[in-house]
């Protein structure tokens, strides 16, 4: 425990300017989102943009890959969220049928099933197969948080869990304690989505 305790004080101490304000930021993004505040958006795009050019920087032109597309749905959720739903009102949370949920479901794990293969076979990837796994899920998840979409929080449940087994496997220990954070922050989140969404049945 206190070697844990010291490398997460290194790794603090280590963190650049841009790495705490990407960090800060991702955060902010949770809170607000979980509060359906517009300006979520604003903060992950600022966080992925920083992330984009952090992980170009570190040679990790995959995950640089996966920030690009976040900073996309950034802008898109943004425009979703501005727009409204009917009438122009503020976009109401909304539950998906069972079987578009279980579709997706299936395509992820196809697609992290081959994708896994392949990085298994050709490359020195570690954990191919839930890496390949968080990262469909999470371009998914990031989609039905756009859409506002209630079930987003299940499956963020989900996906935090596997990146923190992931992050903890490679040392990544301050990572993993960012994605603890969300995990305990996503409870908030499904709490205040049913309470907008009943209120606005209600209305």
């Amino acid at each position: 425990m206190q070697a844990l305790g010291e490398t997460l004080l290194e790794q603090l101490e280590a963190l650049s300017v841009p790495e705490l304000v990407a960090v800060v930021l991702a955060i902010a993004y949770l809170l607000l989102a979980i509060r359906q505040n517009i300006w979520c958006w604003a903060c992950a795009a600022v966080s992925t943009a920083i992330y984009v050019y952090l992980f170009v920087t570190a040679k990790l032109y995959m995950e640089s890959m996966l920030n690009v597309f976040y900073f996309g749905m950034a802008v898109y959720g943004y425009s979703v969220w501005r727009r409204g739903g009917e009438a122009q009102t503020e976009l109401p949370v909304t539950v998906w049928p069972v079987r578009v949920h279980a579709a997706a479901i299936a395509a992820v794990i196809l697609l992290s099933a081959g994708t896994g293969f392949l990085f298994d076979r050709y490359t020195d990837a570690v954990y191919p197969y839930l890496d390949a796994m968080t990262t469909y899920a999470a371009i998914w998840t990031t989609f039905l948080v756009a859409r506002k979409v209630l079930e987003n929080w299940w499956y963020w449940l989900v996906i935090d869990a596997g990146s923190i087994l992931l992050y903890l496997s490679r040392d990544l220990y301050l990572t993993s304690l960012l994605f603890v954070v969300y995990l305990a922050m996503i409870p908030f989140g499904i709490v205040a989505w049913k309470r907008s969404m009943r209120e606005h049945a209600h209305a």
